[in-house]
């Protein structure tokens, strides 16, 4: 049998080597290595599977988050409004602008953003909110941009770990995650569902002059070189990790289906182990499971991780600090946030291995070692 991952991006690779090699000599040959036809392609590639009308790639999905709060003019004391339950970098880009992070609980079912606890922490200094579709599945974003339009806010999708996830309307239309909101923002981190083989992001919007001034502040805040409008960074996509991404663009959708299938693999086997809530999806989204994300009933967490590790099972904490209780954000008097979905979520999550290259082997191996644990 393999050895077990979290992610197996070397058998990925392998699966499609011939392309990705391909692809990747091309743009050697060309030696256009910044912002060459590749990143060109993949742009007008996303753009088109997405449904979206404008796609800026940069650096990483980090930067992408702070290019979007940049773009929307948002100035110090503003405040945005973001779970806790999610990777720090949703709210870390909030702070580096001197902006004012506000946390919100999720729900207990999809770990996504509550609407409830969301209404509640609107106030007059409220400038955006930043829905995580967690996990792989879609935050409720009817409902956001009704509250968002209502409150004359901006929402900017943090979409890093659910690219090729689709949100349906209560009147039967689609959207991508990403597609929704004035912005979406993803990271193309190697691990993720389209991952390159470093670093990479994207923004997404139909705004026309949005994504003209999103395009300004990736580069140096440039239209034209050296000829800077407006304060901006330094982020660009180079065309070798565009040219790779293209070519896994083109299998987004086979992944997708691969991760479900070893999701419901495990979730079929867990049915009948009551200590294990198994992840489930919310009635107006798919799921692309870029984590398979249980929670554990009544068990200590860590002699089940022990107990997996034992048997050479990777078992990961996806996140064991929440952003509200991060010591970053230690000046802004924690005990004042009520997320009892957070808090309760915190110690009984733990994630199981889920990539697009599982084997039958390793998945009933998995399954066997957790049944273990509980007879």
């Amino acid at each position: 049998m393999r050895k077990i991952q979290m992610v197996d991006t070397k058998t990925q690779y392998l699966a499609i080597k011939d392309q990705v090699d391909a692809a990747i000599h091309e743009v050697l040959d060309s030696a256009a290595y910044i912002n060459g036809k590749a990143v060109r392609d993949f742009a007008q590639n996303l753009g088109t599977y997405l449904g979206i009308e404008h796609v800026i790639p940069c650096a990483n999905g980090t930067d992408a988050l702070q290019i979007a709060m940049m773009a929307l003019d948002l100035q110090p004391g503003d405040e945005v409004i973001t779970p806790s339950f999610t990777y720090i970098a949703t709210t870390e880009v909030v702070a580096l602008l001197k902006l004012k992070p506000v946390f919100v609980d999720v729900d207990p079912v999809t770990y996504c953003m509550d609407i409830e606890s969301l209404k509640k922490a609107i106030t007059p200094k409220t400038k955006a909110i930043v829905p995580v579709h967690l996990y792989g599945q879609a935050a409720p974003m009817e409902e956001i941009m009704a509250i968002a339009q209502a409150h004359n806010l901006y929402v900017i999708e943090d979409n890093a770990q659910a690219i090729g996830c689709d949100y349906t309307f209560s009147d039967g239309t689609k959207k991508k995650t990403g597609t929704i909101g004035h912005i979406g923002a993803t990271s193309f981190y190697p691990s993720k569902n389209l991952g390159a083989f470093g670093d990479g992001g994207a923004l997404f919007t139909n705004d026309k002059a949005l994504a003209h001034k999103m395009a300004m502040i990736a580069n140096h805040g440039q239209s034209e070189r050296y000829y800077h409008d407006v304060v901006g960074c330094n982020s660009r996509l180079d065309s070798i990790q565009a040219a790779i991404l293209n070519i896994k663009l083109t299998h987004l959708d086979e992944y997708s289906k691969a991760r479900q299938s070893v999701a419901n693999y495990y979730s079929t086997a867990f049915a009948g182990i009551e200590q294990i809530l198994t992840p489930a999806t919310g009635k107006h989204s798919t799921h692309v499971f870029h984590q398979y994300t249980m929670q554990l009933k009544k068990v200590d967490r860590e002699k089940f991780i022990a107990h997996l590790s034992a048997k050479e099972i990777p078992c990961m904490i996806y996140y064991p600090v929440p952003g509200h209780l991060q010591k970053m954000f230690g000046d802004q008097n924690n005990q004042h946030w009520h997320l009892p979905v957070t808090d309760a979520l915190t110690p009984c999550v733990c994630s199981l291995p889920i990539h697009t290259e599982m084997d039958a082997e390793q998945l009933a191996y998995i399954v066997e070692g957790v049944k273990s644990f509980f007879n």
